[in-house]
């Protein structure tokens, strides 16, 4: 889906750009895409300054940097080498980026956002995950809210397409109106796996649809919507700047797990000093360790 009109920035925040139907397909789906989301000047300051980001790892081997609980801001894939570069996380990219910092805040983005949970919206966490060519990584299935619950739940993800997204190089994959089901526990075994049964898993994948499109797209996607992705079986690399929204009346209620200097900011409408809170039960997350998910999902659940 297009947007309906292509205001600049300046405007942005003041002016619906989605129509009613595409919100309506949100709610009735659990996500919705949308092309040309980034103007052709944001979408290219994007992708020079991760591709800098993928010349710097050819010097490391293993993650690098520091973000705010001193954890590594840069995560390699096991297997990189400075011949064939594995960058496949960078953690909270607005803190080092006034590129990542323009189009998490001052973009179009948060006025999507706002166009779908409502006028006044705030900024969780955000994160790069990257799939370069021949990438083993995948994302088993998991719903975000067990990770990052909140006193109510409206929370958008914000899938934003660094590269062209195809079926071959590892997209995302959602169940469709799965965010109106049950909550799935994230714990096997008394152990947080980030991830769904395994048994589960196969049953979503069968039913599962590809979000898919141009780079520039982003794809918002419900807190409570299952989803995964396969790796990256092509030579075409598949790189997302994914960020999460949430409505200013939603209060977290767990540790943040990417905590950054930029959490809680207003990106769209004001702050009102109130909290709204809605009736769910769930078991708290448990914080990552290592640079990122990634290593919480390596341990693989068998029941």
């Amino acid at each position: 889906m297009e947007l309906t009109q292509s205001s600049n920035e300046a405007g942005a925040k003041n002016l619906a750009l989605l129509t009613a139907d595409q919100c309506q397909d949100f709610w009735r789906d659990g996500y919705l895409l949308v092309k040309n989301a980034l103007t052709p000047s944001e979408l290219k300051a994007l992708q020079q300054e991760f591709d800098g980001w993928v010349a710097d790892s050819r010097q490391h081997d293993k993650p690098w940097g520091v973000i705010a609980d001193g954890r590594p801001r840069f995560d390699l894939e096991p297997g990189h080498t400075a011949e064939r570069p594995a960058l496949r996380r960078v953690n909270s990219p607005t803190e080092i980026s006034a590129h990542y910092d323009h189009v998490m805040a001052e973009s179009r983005i948060p006025a999507l956002v706002a166009d779908l949970i409502g006028p006044n919206v705030k900024f969780h966490h955000a994160k790069i995950n990257s799939k370069l060519p021949g990438a083993a990584t995948l994302v088993k299935w998991h719903q975000d809210f067990p990770f990052t619950p909140h006193s109510n739940d409206d929370l958008v993800t914000a899938l934003i397409f660094v590269d062209e997204v195809t079926a071959e190089n590892g997209p995302l994959e959602v169940l469709p109106s799965s965010h109106k089901g049950p909550l799935y526990d994230l714990w096997h075994d008394g152990r947080f796996t980030g991830a769904v049964d395994q048994k589960l898993e196969a049953e979503l994948r069968a039913k599962s649809v590809h979000c898919i499109g141009p780079a520039g797209s982003v794809c918002f996607m419900h807190t409570r919507l299952l989803h995964g992705s396969a790796p990256n079986r092509s030579q075409q690399a598949r790189t997302l700047f994914i960020c999460v929204y949430s409505a200013e009346d939603s209060i977290p209620l767990s540790p943040n797990p990417l905590p950054s200097s930029h959490e809680g900011r207003v990106v769209h409408g004001k702050r009102t000093g109130r909290v709204r809170c809605v009736g769910n039960e769930l078991p708290l997350p448990q914080l990552p360790k290592q640079a990122s998910f990634f290593a919480q999902q390596a341990a693989t659940y068998d029941g």
